[in-house]
């Protein structure tokens, strides 16, 4: 099958990790894939290369959270996909302007069109986060409505879109997955190397949708002791401002935005608990993997977060009262290491139960199955040829 992905490859977010992920592994599965993305000209690969081709879609701004094409992006789009003639598009949503053409321009290719829908939300509209995101949900539900299937990670995201008018059979839950042979326990010398002998972390964007704040005020009024240490891994706008007032005389380490996967793996195996205090969340792939780590995991109820480590699987925090909570359960956490290595066994486990990768993919290839018809595009390619000239 010839998959059209149209996504993201920077700056770097979920969801370029989302794109190289599944993109990589339709390419492992046997599928050709060709990746549509917002680019200068010159990063974009020919059409005409064999393998995985790139083409590169002009744009005016482009940031972690939103697009901005040029008006001739989408006229590049829809000649790429003339020519390269795919068995169907899968759009993982850049929230840009382009997302809303979409099902117009597959539509006059007669290309069937998968999205994959990743804006964090909050369902209980609790805090201003969650009530912008809201908005964003309620921008993009008529659009939606006319892919030929939606992807979402989780019955709330679902539950979400259906008030909102999506058709549920428009609808797809397939949750992001770990590739659970790389992120597995192990044994490290990181403690040694922090002089910790309980480590937590946080592993995400140093961004006020976060609420990372909390954590670090939770943190200080712990008072957690010399021999605990908090690492926290990640950039953003933030993370100048917090690392002057929270720092190592705190045991807080600031370790900036870590590329290397195999450094990420070490540092989440080594911790005895990470936590993630979003506003808003959709699924975290942090806390996935983190959970197949064998860690132990706490994040607020936020997106699908808690439905994630619902039953056990890890500690649920609402959204208000971050840093109260977390004066409780962090010296909790501390001072018995029985707790944290329950909760990171049943993390791992529910992992393996619910969100591996691999599983993951089969569940890909089903619903791209049902979308692609068993006749050819080439009458409709070539009505639009003819329209071109």
């Amino acid at each position: 099958m010839h998959i059209a992905w149209l996504g993201k490859k920077t700056p770097f977010c979920g969801n370029v990790t989302y794109g190289r992920e599944v993109t990589n592994a339709l390419l492992d599965r046997g599928h050709q894939v060709s990746f549509l993305h917002f680019a200068q000209e010159e990063e974009g690969e020919s059409l005409a290369e064999s393998g995985c081709a790139e083409v590169a879609l002009p744009f005016l701004f482009k940031s972690t959270i939103y697009t901005i094409p040029t008006p001739r992006s989408s006229r590049v789009l829809a000649d790429a996909l003339a020519k390269l003639k795919p068995d169907l598009v899968h759009a993982s949503l850049t929230l840009s302007p382009l997302d809303f053409r979409l099902p117009e321009i597959c539509e006059e290719l007669g290309l069937p069109l998968i999205a994959t829908f990743h804006p964090p939300f909050d369902s209980k509209l609790r805090n201003f986060s969650s009530s912008t995101q809201f908005l964003t949900y309620q921008l993009y539900a008529p659009s939606l409505a006319q892919y030929d299937k939606v992807i979402v990670f989780s019955r709330l995201q679902r539950n979400l879109l259906l008030k909102l008018g999506v058709p549920r059979q428009r609808l797809a839950i397939i949750p992001n997955g770990v590739a659970v042979e790389r992120y597995c326990p192990g044994e490290n010398d990181l403690k040694k190397q922090y002089q910790a002998e309980r480590l937590f972390i946080y592993l995400g964007r140093i961004a006020p949708e976060k609420n990372v704040e909390a954590l670090l005020k939770g943190w200080k009024f712990s008072d957690m002791g010399p021999h605990c240490k908090l690492l926290m891994v990640g950039d953003g706008i933030l993370k100048s401002t917090l690392q002057t007032h929270y720092g190592p005389e705190m045991g807080v380490h600031w370790l900036g935005f870590v590329a290397d996967e195999l450094t990420r793996i070490q540092l989440l195996r080594a911790a005895d608990a990470f936590i993630l205090p979003s506003l808003v969340e959709g699924l975290s792939l942090s806390l996935l993997e983190a959970m197949a780590c064998g860690t132990a995991c706490l994040a607020t109820d936020a997106g699908a977060d808690g439905e994630v480590l619902e039953n056990g699987a890890g500690i649920v925090l609402k959204t208000q009262g971050v840093t109260a909570q977390l004066k409780i359960l962090l010296p909790l956490l501390r001072d018995h290491p029985e707790i944290t290595e329950l909760l990171g066994r049943k993390a791992r486990e529910r992992v393996l139960e619910r969100y591996t990768f691999a599983a993951n993919m089969v569940q890909l290839e089903s619903l791209y199955k049902t979308v692609v018809p068993h006749q050819a595009h080439s009458a409709n390619l070539s009505s639009y040829f003819y329209l071109l000239e």
